[in-house]
C-alpha cells in the first residue's frame, strides 16, 4: 500500500514537471487561458458569493456571541477580517472550487480520454498536455485567488450586515478597528494560501482527468477522486502553511 502511494506521488510529480516544462507555450494561446479562467472562475462565481455571504453572516453571529462575553463587541470587524483573510476565505473557496470547477475539469479531460480525442492528438504529433492540460492548469491557478478575494469581500459584508445592522455594533468602530488591525502580512498569508490551493486543486483535477480510465465508470471514479484528494490536500497544505507563517 505504501509502495502504491509512493508510486502515485512519483507519477503526479513527473506529470507536474511535464506540465511546467510546457509553460512557455502558454504565451502562444492566451485566449485559451482566458477561457479557462472564465470556465473555472466565472462559472463558480455565484456559488462563491452565496457561500461567502452566509459564511460571513455566521461568522458575525458566532463572533458577536463570543466577543460580547468579554465586552469586546467592537472587535467583531477584526475577528471577521482576520478569520476570512487568513483561513476561512482560502480554505472554503478551495473546497468549493474542488467540488465545482475541479470536477468539471476532470470530467472534461476524462471524456476526451474516453472518446480517444487525446489519443488522436498524439497520433497527429500534437502534445495533449500542451494543448489541453496546460491552459486548464494555469486557468485554475489564476482563478482561485480571484475567487478568494471575492469570497473575502462578500464575507466581510455579511459579517458587517449581521454585526452592525442586526446586533448594533458601531459601524465606525467595526471598520476603523479592522483597518488598524489587518496588516500586510495577513493579506500576504491569504494570497500565498490561495495560490497554493489553486496549484493543488488544479493539478489534481487535470491529472485525474488525463489518467482516467477510458470508460464511463472510469471518468466517474476520477471525478470522485478529484474531490476527495483535493479536499484532503487542501487541509493538509493549509496546516503546513499556517505552521510556517506562525513559525511553529
Amino acid at each position: 500500500m505504501i509502495d502504491s502511494a509512493l508510486s502515485r506521488i512519483g507519477r503526479v510529480g513527473l506529470f507536474l514537471v511535464r506540465v511546467l516544462s510546457n509553460i512557455p507555450a502558454i504565451f502562444e494561446q492566451p485566449r485559451a487561458v482566458v477561457h479557462q479562467i472564465y470556465n473555472s472562475g466565472g462559472r463558480s462565481l455565484i456559488i462563491i458569493m452565496l457561500c461567502g455571504l452566509f459564511v460571513g453572516m455566521v461568522l458575525g453571529l458566532q463572533g458577536y456571541d463570543l466577543l460580547q462575553r468579554f465586552g469586546s463587541e467592537d472587535a467583531l470587524g477584526i475577528a471577521a477580517a482576520l478569520g476570512l483573510l487568513k483561513e476561512l476565505g482560502p480554505v472554503v473557496t478551495a473546497l468549493l472550487f474542488a467540488g465545482r470547477a475541479g470536477t468539471a475539469l476532470t470530467s472534461e479531460i476524462g471524456l476526451m480520454r474516453a472518446t480517444d480525442q487525446l489519443t488522436a492528438m498524439e497520433m497527429m504529433a500534437v502534445d495533449p498536455v500542451r494543448q489541453v492540460v496546460l491552459p486548464r492548469f494555469i486557468g485554475g491557478i489564476i482563478a482561485l485567488p480571484l475567487l478568494v478575494a471575492i469570497f473575502n469581500i462578500v464575507g466581510l459584508f455579511g459579517a458587517q450586515l449581521i454585526g452592525v445592522q442586526l446586533m448594533g455594533v458601531d459601524a465606525g468602530a467595526f471598520w476603523s478597528q479592522t483597518q488598524q488591525a489587518v496588516e500586510l502580512d495577513d493579506v500576504a498569508e491569504g494570497i500565498v494560501k490561495s495560490l497554493a490551493f489553486g496549484l493543488v486543486c488544479s493539478l489534481v483535477a487535470v491529472y485525474e482527468g488525463y489518467h482516467a480510465e477510458p470508460t464511463a465508470a472510469g471518468v466517474g471514479l476520477a471525478t470522485t477522486r478529484t474531490v476527495v484528494v483535493s479536499s484532503v490536500l487542501t487541509l493538509l497544505v493549509d496546516y503546513m502553511l499556517t505552521a510556517a507563517f506562525l513559525g511553529a
